[in-house]
């Protein structure tokens, strides 16, 4: 199954305009309609600042030759659950395009933790956009954070329509001293035939892990190989009654450099 529908959450700020940049790309290479979600809090933004983001969605989308779909969402009641709205949303998409969080929009009533939850709760690929820097291409030269197991599994078979479009694209395990090498040779060997059938073509990689937490060492790789897209799944463990991401994924959303497509 391809990508056919992309939601995309805008806000007021600066970076909501590289985000949109990525969703349009991507909707754009997989003939996909895009629908730009903005939700308001107590009439905040105001509606010179929502006509002005409606214009910037529709201009992109005309430019882009897509469907796009605008919608603006006013939040009932005193208590926003943004992530709930959006979620709502999202049922009827493929994937959910969001932005790391900031202490700025933190502040003016975007939660900091919108991905995270959104990763957790959605049931979809979130794509991830940093808030700083802009990208010309997402998903031409991926690498994908592996760990053998029901998340990378999912993350995996949710970047697949991704995967089938890139130039290159790496799968790349850390090991611990219990593994064996041959062992996870091996399995990554099955795994590269295994998208070879779905005309992926990718290559494995593997390295003991060290001292380096592991969030460094895939935001290393990706600077070295040139990456644009870093795919993983996102391990969650239960914490006062509710999930939380696991520390690899909690690195990420605070330090990443490139778009990352988490699933869980």
């Amino acid at each position: 199954m391809g990508l056919a529908d992309l939601l995309v959450h805008l806000d007021h700020f600066a970076h909501s305009a590289a985000r949109l940049e990525v969703a349009v790309g991507l909707a754009k290479r997989h003939q996909a309609r895009l629908t730009g979600l903005l939700v308001r809090r107590h009439h905040y933004p105001d509606e010179a600042t929502v006509s002005a983001t409606r214009a910037m969605f529709e201009q992109k989308a005309a430019e882009a030759g897509i469907e796009g779909l605008w919608q603006c969402v006013e939040a009932p009641g005193a208590v926003v659950d943004m992530t709930a709205i959006i979620n709502a949303h999202a049922h009827s998409c493929d994937l959910l395009v969001v932005g790391q969080g900031t202490s700025e929009s933190a502040g003016a009533g975007v939660p900091g933790d919108l991905a995270e939850s959104l990763v957790l709760v959605s049931g979809l690929p979130v794509l991830v956009v940093p808030y700083a820097g802009s990208f010309a291409s997402v998903g031409e030269r991926v690498l994908v954070a592996w760990k053998a197991g029901r998340e990378s599994t999912r993350a995996l078979n949710d970047a697949l329509p991704i995967l089938q479009r890139a130039r290159r694209v790496e799968i790349m395990t850390v090991y611990g001293p219990e593994s064996g090498v041959g062992v996870i040779e091996r399995l990554s060997a099955d795994l590269c035939n295994h998208l070879a059938r779905h005309g992926v073509k990718a290559a494995a990689s593997s390295l003991p892990a060290g001292e380096a937490a592991l969030g460094d060492v895939f935001l290393n790789r990706v600077s070295d190989e040139g990456c644009d897209l870093l795919v993983m799944g996102v391990y969650a463990h239960g914490k006062g009654g509710s999930l939380e991401v696991g520390p690899v994924a909690r690195q990420l959303l605070r330090e990443m450099t490139v778009p990352v497509l988490m699933s869980h």
